[in-house]
């Protein structure tokens, strides 16, 4: 399960480092040294989700029994085919493509902030996650509450 923020920073090519604890769920049988996959979809607010080889077969096949046919061309359309696959490297590093890296307005040797969400986690500009926790909480103020008063 992922959970918390990582701050990270893009190198020159669009690549970051994986903090040790994101990479062992990401690749928990894949011995350090060796490579592992990521697979990188495009999400709204102008975020990136990036799921494990395991979780993103588990949404294809969840998607699949839920569309009909035309759905599920829609899916595979506008889904599938704007997911990306990303080797994560000897050193542990992903490379954010350049087409995913607009969708969220990344510049080179920029910070991103990695968000836990359960069986993925988001990749943000950090001011773009900020505006979007702001909004978020004006908007819902009293969810917040309820959340808050759960802990």
């Amino acid at each position: 399960m992922f959970y918390g923020e990582h701050f990270c920073k893009l190198d020159e090519k669009g690549r970051f480092l994986l903090p040790t604890a994101v990479r062992d769920l990401l690749c928990p049988d894949v011995p350090t040294g060796e490579t592992g996959v990521v697979f990188l979809k495009r999400s709204e607010p102008a975020c990136l989700r990036a799921y494990t080889l395991t979780e993103w077969a588990a949404v294809l096949t969840k998607t699949k029994a839920r569309l009909d046919e035309d759905q599920s061309r829609l899916f595979m359309h506008h889904v599938v085919s704007e997911t990306a696959t990303s080797e994560i490297d000897k050193a542990g590093r992903i490379l954010i493509p350049g087409k995913l890296r607009k969708h969220i307005n990344l510049a080179d040797d920029q910070e991103i902030v990695l968000v836990g969400m359960y069986e993925y986690f988001e990749i943000w500009n950090p001011s773009d996650f900020r505006r979007h926790l702001a909004k978020a909480e004006d908007r819902h103020e009293a969810s917040m509450s309820k959340i808050m008063d759960l802990l």
